[in-house]
């Protein structure tokens, strides 16, 4: 039954390829069951490859990518009995001696340094809670006029308005700030990002007290200094196989300064204990935002 389902998802996307789609989807092929890809010479010489060397290089250029009906299909195969999760990051191609290589940005940054080139920005679907399975359903790169967060929220947005099912969407701590939460206020998904230790956030606002501007902000809360921790809403312990026991802590209604309006939850996973008693972990820190809050006991597993 599987193979069957296999044969009808491999028809209908190639029916949907158009221009020159015997060439391209051979060589979609042959790019998957390459282990290492050398050169574009040796995706000829692939056994499924079916083709002359010249047929490489014509489907690409003759080929015209219906994107929309691509994702249609992508999406329409994904399963929704369960809520479906979505990954999105940013990649970074250095090219710092390609001088000619046009709409070249400077990327990265940090401990890791700065170059220039191309990044690429992801969103795939996981399709199973154990393993290493990633589809991609969007890729694209992003142009100089661009941040990663405005193209996630694109990509995203994209993605959801074919869905039956409300999907969350997981980042890494590069999207865990204000500019993400803004641009995905009218997507309907729910979000769960890491946060930087070094991120402050902002409680609930007191109550208006009848003079002046009302407030934004409540009390400030430095994620890497507990002096300013205010009262966790709900504190659970689990046991885990892998991690061993694991204490999860939650704090409601805390936002960023630059999007009051989004309150989130703030999540932290500290494994007090491991199963071997050896090794030690830094604390990860998480915010959700979305309709119903899973259980803690559930929700940290899930990134």
């Amino acid at each position: 039954m599987i193979f069957n389902q296999l044969q009808a998802f491999r028809q209908t996307l190639y029916d949907t390829l158009g221009n020159a789609r015997a060439a391209l989807f051979d060589l979609m092929d042959a790019v998957l069951v390459s282990v290492s890809l050398v050169s574009f010479v040796s995706l000829s010489q692939s056994p499924v490859f079916r083709r002359q060397w010249s047929s490489t290089d014509a489907a690409l250029q003759d080929s015209q990518l219906p994107r929309t009906k691509l994702l249609q299909v992508l999406v329409k195969a994904m399963p929704t009995q369960v809520q479906p999760l979505l990954v999105g990051d940013v990649s970074r191609w250095h090219r710092p001696a390609a001088k000619t290589l046009k709409d070249r940005t400077v990327t990265g940054g940090g401990d890791s340094g700065s170059s220039v080139g191309h990044s690429y920005s992801t969103l795939a679907w996981i399709p199973e809670a154990q393993g290493s399975w990633a589809l991609p359903l969007r890729h694209e790169r992003l142009t100089s006029f661009e941040t990663p967060a405005s193209r996630a929220a694109f990509q995203l947005k994209q993605v959801t308005r074919q869905l039956s099912v409300r999907p969350l969407g997981v980042y890494d701590r590069g999207y865990g700030n204000a500019s993400l939460i803004n641009q995905t206020a009218d997507i309907e998904a729910d979000l769960r990002r890491r946060l930087a230790s070094n991120r402050c956030v902002y409680g609930a606002p007191p109550p208006y007290g009848g003079r002046g501007a009302p407030a934004k902000h409540g009390p400030k809360m430095k994620l890497n200094d507990p002096q300013t921790w205010s009262v966790p809403t709900e504190i659970v312990a689990v046991e885990d196989a892998k991690w061993g026991r694991v204490r999860v802590t939650r704090w409601s209604t805390d936002h960023f300064r630059k999007s009051a309006k989004r309150p989130m939850a703030i999540i932290r996973v500290e494994v007090l204990e491991t199963q071997d008693g050896k090794r030690r972990f830094t604390p990860l820190w998480l915010a959700w935002l979305g309709q119903t809050l899973p259980p803690l006991e559930a929700l940290w597993r899930r990134y």
